[in-house]
């Protein structure tokens, strides 16, 4: 399995310290980690995170579009569940992933760090 860019998830664990989204581990981050369901990023922070980070690794977000991905917007039921029984258990992450979709990943991100574009 791939491993995530250093730097990326360096980007990524300050960003979520930094605004207070969410404590993240490190070491718990893969390329299958969900901006939107895992690290609960999702509508008008998204869009400030894809902007700090195409600017951060200087990519070319131009031609960004959601139409791709379906634009992020979460879930209440998903939250009322991680907040009740907590983020870290498997079965929650199993149930989470059945009633929310996730949209965007840390792999779409690897790419564009990779390519120079987000696409």
């Amino acid at each position: 399995m791939e491993e995530i860019h250093p730097q990326l998830k360096e980007f990524i664990v300050d960003y979520c310290t930094r605004y207070k989204i969410r404590k993240v581990d490190p070491c718990a981050l893969n390329l299958e980690t969900s901006i939107d369901l895992d690290l609960d990023i999702f509508d008008i922070e998204i869009d400030l995170f894809i902007a700090e980070f195409a600017e951060t690794f200087r990519i070319d977000h131009s031609k960004f579009t959601w139409y791709k991905y379906g634009y992020p917007t979460g879930s209440a039921s998903v939250r009322v569940i991680k907040a009740v029984f907590g983020h870290t258990s498997p079965w929650v992450n199993r149930l989470s992933n059945r009633l929310y979709k996730p949209k965007f990943r840390v792999s779409n991100l690897q790419d564009a760090v990779k390519s120079g574009k987000l696409v």
